[in-house]
């Protein structure tokens, strides 16, 4: 359709505001982080971990000056989870997940129904479901450290499994702020943990 002469020009866009799944620029997200309002910042922050009053304590410390500042923010705020934050953040992580590689072969496809059969288990276990961070880790390597990890903290008492949970929770997180401040996607989809008929893992 054709404007008319005498028309005011077209509303500049607005600057694009933080969410959950947008990409951002590398250069001005840490900025945009700190500028954004109190519940842009609480919604893009929960990408990186499901407890909102972990969001909630990070948006309110802002302004970050480095990436450094942001990320000892989260570390500190990781470590003051309650039990009911903790169980938050895990049944956030339990909606969402990352597929394994192909079962392109025997070993893979022993190891996914492995890995079912451990995650089900654990998740009886535990009644929440297994997370571990997997950050820098190869396809490969992903599978075999899940694999040694699920096994191993099977038969840890359940304090002592609350306790590495919310440290693997810590390192997840950690990551997917860098990966915020950096402009980098954080993508839910492709970062949590979830059910054993899926075998997802937390990247």
């Amino acid at each position: 359709m054709n404007r008319s002469p005498h028309a005011p020009p077209p509303r500049a866009s607005k600057e694009p505001t933080l969410s959950r799944s947008r990409s951002r620029d590398p250069v001005h997200s840490l900025d945009r982080l700190n500028a954004a309002t109190a519940e842009e910042a609480e919604e893009a922050l929960l990408a990186c971990c499901g407890s909102r009053r972990w969001a909630r304590l990070i948006a309110g410390h802002r302004p970050y000056p480095d990436l450094d500042a942001l990320l000892a923010a989260g570390d500190e705020a990781s470590y003051d989870l309650t039990t009911a934050d903790l169980d938050e953040a895990l049944a956030d992580e339990s909606m969402v997940g990352h597929p394994l590689p192909a079962a392109d072969s025997l070993g893979t496809l022993a190891a996914h129904t492995a890995l079912r059969a451990a995650h089900a288990e654990y998740e009886r276990q535990f009644g929440h479901a297994f997370v571990i961070c997997l950050d820098g880790l190869g396809p490969d390597a992903m599978l075999d450290r899940l694999l040694t990890g699920i096994r191993t903290r099977l038969g840890n008492e359940r304090e002592v499994e609350r306790t590495n949970t919310a440290e693997e929770l810590r390192r997840i997180a950690r990551g997917r702020l860098a990966r915020l401040a950096r402009g980098r996607e954080v993508c839910r989809e492709s970062c949590g943990s979830g059910p054993p008929d899926r075998p997802y893992v937390p990247l």
